[in-house]
């Protein structure tokens, strides 16, 4: 049975059991966007054989073209993948959700007790084990999406070392690569004809007595900035950060610097997509009403940017041009996450301890085939706990 069939034919799993593998991911998924998009082509791909190898290329695909946190979009749309609107909002929700909860109850700790001083300690073990994760995730993307062919090769080794060296995303790289192989593959007839033959690939769209506590105007500018935020950054989560610090630190002086970066150390410490860090930040401005506020305004456009071309998407998916297209656009994604472990590095990893401790993660989960992420995370936060402290003094 090809991709096309297997799409269309009734699916292997029901809409409860996808949506509680999200939850489920949502709540011990550590290792941000690069780890979680390769734990769901683990799961759902290659263990489970829920979702074809192509439909989660054409999900990575969208993702990485739309603005927003890119292992949130992917999730969104694998839920569309075979129960479409229902699917796609429910599988969101579920992914997000548990971070969500987790990053307001830090939130009101933080606020409640006046800082985590605590969590330099855990991020300084976690934030070294994640690298060695993410190391990991990332070439086992890499093995599975670019392959052997030699095309795709240079566009993700250019990707790599332009991420490397922009720290950044660019995301008409991604475009370009994705007509690039297209046109190199599967030529559009208006090249050699002068008709334009390229509309499957055009058609894609571009995209009461409580009330009177809260602070409608201060809400309505979270929201405005926070949906910015969501619409306007394209990359994976960490890709958002110098947005973030930009309005909330710089322009509207809501948060310290100590506080915002705090809320990022929240973010790599907690399971789920790092972009979730703006419930914390939302919770630090107006509480729990800014939470939801700033959460809602940042997911909604990437939920937007997902379900409204997903479409178009499954319809034209296995078209050559349109299929070539998605392999250079996957192989510049796959070359930009690899890039992105190298950028998170220069940041965790600030000593000795640190070093060997990311070498130590890779080396347990390149011979240790079924060790859980979670045990390691858990581990690293206790080892930070007991070195940072003694590196200190």
């Amino acid at each position: 049975m090809d991709a096309a069939e297997r799409t269309a034919s009734k699916p292997t799993y029901t809409l409860w059991q996808i949506v509680i593998y999200f939850l489920m991911l949502g709540t011990w998924g550590f290792g941000g966007p690069v780890a979680l998009v390769d734990y769901m082509h683990r799961d759902l791909v290659d263990d489970r054989q829920w979702i074809s190898q192509e439909d989660y290329k054409e999900g990575l695909a969208l993702a990485q073209l739309a603005p927003g946190p890119l292992a949130a979009q992917l999730s969104i749309y694998l839920g569309f993948v075979h129960f479409r609107l229902l699917g796609a909002t429910l599988t969101g929700i579920a992914f997000v959700m548990p971070s969500f909860l987790i990053v307001v109850a830090l939130g009101w700790a933080y606020l409640r007790f006046g800082g985590l001083p605590w969590m330099q300690a855990v991020f300084y073990g976690v934030g070294a084990a994640v690298i060695g994760i993410i190391a990991i995730s990332a070439k086992k993307l890499t093995k599975k999406t670019v392959g052997k062919d030699k095309l795709l090769w240079a566009i993700y080794l250019l990707l790599a070392v332009v991420t490397v060296a922009t720290e950044s995303e660019i995301a008409w790289l991604f475009i370009a690569a994705g007509v690039l192989v297209w046109f190199v593959r599967a030529p559009p007839q208006w090249l050699h004809k002068g008709g334009l033959n390229a509309a499957a690939l055009m058609q894609l769209p571009i995209a009461s007595s409580m009330l009177s506590t809260l602070d409608i105007p201060l809400l309505i500018q979270i929201g405005i900035f926070f949906a910015e935020a969501g619409a306007f950054v394209f990359g994976s989560g960490l890709a958002i950060v110098p947005f973030l610090y930009g309005g909330v630190v710089a322009q509207h002086h809501w948060l310290t610097d100590k506080q915002f970066v705090d809320a990022v150390a929240v973010a790599m410490i907690t399971p789920g997509p790092v972009v979730i860090t703006v419930g914390f930040i939302g919770y630090l401005v107006a509480g729990l009403p800014g939470a939801l506020v700033a959460a809602l305004a940042t997911f909604l456009p990437c939920y937007l940017f997902t379900v409204i071309p997903a479409p178009y998407f499954k319809k034209y998916g296995k078209v050559p041009g349109v299929i070539a297209f998605v392999d250079g656009i996957t192989a510049a994604a796959i070359g930009a996450i690899a890039g992105s472990v190298i950028v998170i590095a220069k940041r965790s990893i600030v000593d000795i301890p640190t070093a060997l401790l990311a070498l130590l993660t890779i080396a347990l989960l390149w011979k240790i085939k079924k060790l859980q992420e979670p045990a390691i995370v858990a581990a690293a936060a206790v080892i930070g706990l007991i070195i940072y402290p003694l590196l200190k003094h």
